[in-house]
């Protein structure tokens, strides 16, 4: 998809944790592909982004969000529900990328239409891996829908 004409692939990453996003983006540079990466803080800056809405009027429509789960103001899983039931962001792919290994989260996500739910490892090494492996297959083994 994005790699074929050297477009840059967008992932916006919604994590509130300033460690955790930079590694992720870290990880991403580090990438095969060319990517534009973009990154939020809670939940509510989220849905501003992907309706470019407010200071966020201008964002483009990523090709894949990473998304956490334990966020402040509006949590993931109400940012899930709201990306799903939305028309126009309904075909982006959502991967979840949380800390919790819980049941419940795990079935709740996938009941609002996560694409998959990964824990994060909290080893650094392998956070870092896992952040690689994500991209490797939602970005170049993965057929996306084609951008609107």
């Amino acid at each position: 998809m994005a790699s074929d004409g050297g477009i840059p692939v967008k992932i916006l990453l919604v994590e509130d944790n300033p460690g955790d996003a930079r590694l992720a983006q870290e990880a991403l540079k580090d990438a095969k592909m060319a990517n534009d990466f973009f990154w939020v803080d809670d939940g509510v800056k989220a849905l501003e982004f992907l309706q470019h809405q407010g200071e966020y009027a201008d964002s483009p429509r990523p090709d894949v969000v990473l998304l956490d789960l334990n966020l402040p103001r509006m949590d993931g899983r109400e940012v899930l529900a709201a990306i799903k039931a939305d028309d126009g962001l309904k075909s982006i792919p959502v991967v979840v990328l949380t800390i919790s290994d819980a049941e419940e989260d795990i079935l709740k996500s996938y009941d609002l239409h996560a694409n998959c739910y990964i824990t994060k490892p909290l080893a650094l090494d392998r956070f870092m891996d896992v952040v690689k492996q994500i991209e490797e297959f939602w970005l170049t083994i993965v057929k996306l829908p084609p951008k609107e």
